[in-house]
């Protein structure tokens, strides 16, 4: 379907609505109904992380569904103490692009999307969904969704991780100078292999979490770590810009092959050791107590949640309270296992349904890169689909109806 963007959505919605197509509450309530006698392809939600941004990203979700959108608009204002809403519907670009405004627009969009869905919908995570996982920033929304972690609590800490990550960047540029970010890795899948351990030789260490004292020892001007694994095909490379120039010279020079090279929309080396003043922040808010009113005395984290969610760091389930304050806060540092998480989801958890929730689609696209793209021919059992814009709800409920009752023969063994 293509996209249709404001004043049209208002008008989508309202002829979907009238036709049937989107009923509140109807379609899922039939899928309910349909899960209690057959089993269901086992099905993912996922979330984007930082670069996905876009001023206006909230127009459309305020057009189509007013009330719902306002409602939740206020509380995300609210929360972070200042009308972020006015910087994501009004920009300048760079205000927004900024990390600490980024990042907390990102989460809160697709928090409101995923509670649209909800309340217009019927959508109930916990009955119809059996993992959640998070692209990087993405990971505080799974969180969210799968009952771990309150919103307000969640929005909180990542407004202040923003902070602290973008205060560690300007404390690298003052003392050390140079110019910091993240750039993109786009190789042949045969090459991927090689062109990490090139990698790995040529920083001297591979993981700022569990090597950390090599990456100290070198100043912030000479840090590099591979930030993200995101597919079969590319990584993310993040640090000083000329120093990521250098590294990629190198790989042509030595390794024979000459990679696509993409600076992302980023203004700090996320993932990188420079962030490693964002993980105490992260660990003395994790130590605390929710800022929920009614909730003060009770812990940050509520463990088991109610369905799992897959670390950033260890591509699996997280495993206890304390597990996840220890892997959530070392993402910050550590290097984002995307494509780790993906196969073991595809592969040994047999997840045949994926549904990205949130601003842009990238996350669809590296999902799609690895288990297909969607529809019931190219997946066993599901597809890949994504809920970026009200225009995209009814490809998405249908495609969910249409494979709610078919089980692959590999899962039916199962």
């Amino acid at each position: 379907m293509p996209s249709i963007r404001a004043p049209h959505v208002a008008q989508l919605a309202t002829a979907l609505v009238r036709s049937g197509a989107l009923t509140p509450r109807r379609p899922f309530a039939q899928l309910r109904n349909a899960s209690t006698q057959v089993a269901r392809p086992r099905t993912a939600i996922f979330f984007p992380g930082q670069g996905v941004q876009k001023v206006g990203m909230l127009t459309p979700w305020l057009e189509a569904f007013p009330t719902t959108a306002s409602e939740i608009i206020d509380e995300i204002d609210d929360i972070v103490g200042y009308k972020l809403s006015e910087i994501i519907q009004n920009g300048p670009n760079k205000e927004l692009n900024l990390t600490v405004h980024a990042q907390p627009a990102i989460m809160a969009t697709s928090i409101l999307i995923l509670r649209i869905l909800e309340k217009e919908f019927g959508f109930r995570v916990s009955e119809r969904v059996d993992f959640t996982l998070g692209h990087s920033l993405g990971e505080f929304a799974a969180l969210v969704s799968g009952g771990y972690i309150a919103f307000k609590d969640s929005l909180y800490m990542v407004q202040k991780r923003a902070e602290a990550m973008s205060a560690a960047t300007k404390r690298a540029e003052e003392e050390y100078g140079g110019e910091y970010g993240m750039v993109a890795i786009v190789t042949e899948p045969e090459y991927l292999q090689p062109l990490i351990e090139a990698i790995h030789e040529f920083v001297g260490y591979s993981s700022a979490g569990s090597l950390s004292e090599s990456a100290e020892d070198r100043s912030p001007i000479e840090q590099v770590l591979i930030a993200n694994i995101n597919s079969k095909n590319q990584i993310v490379l993040s640090g000083n810009i000329e120093r990521i120039k250098t590294l990629v010279e190198h790989v042509r020079q030595f390794l024979g092959h000459d990679p696509r090279a993409v600076r992302l929309k980023s203004d700090s080396p996320f993932h990188s050791p420079i962030m490693k003043p964002a993980v105490s922040v992260m660990q003395r808010m994790l130590a605390g107590k929710s800022r929920v009113k009614g909730h003060e005395g009770e812990d940050i984290v509520t463990f088991p949640g109610t369905i799992p969610c897959i670390s950033n760091v260890s591509a699996r389930p997280f495993e206890s309270q304390g597990d996840l304050k220890d892997l959530f806060a070392r993402g910050c540092l550590e290097t984002v296992r995307w494509w780790d998480s993906i196969k073991y989801l595809d592969q040994e958890e047999k997840v045949r349904r994926w549904v990205g929730i949130g601003p842009g689609k990238v996350g669809r696209n590296l999902v799609g890169k690895e288990v297909g793209m969607r529809g019931k021919d190219t997946v066993k059992g599901g597809g890949v689909w994504a809920v970026t814009d009200p225009s995209e709800i009814e490809e998405v409920l249908r495609g969910l109806e249409e494979t709610e009752n078919l089980v692959d023969e590999e899962g039916e063994e199962e």
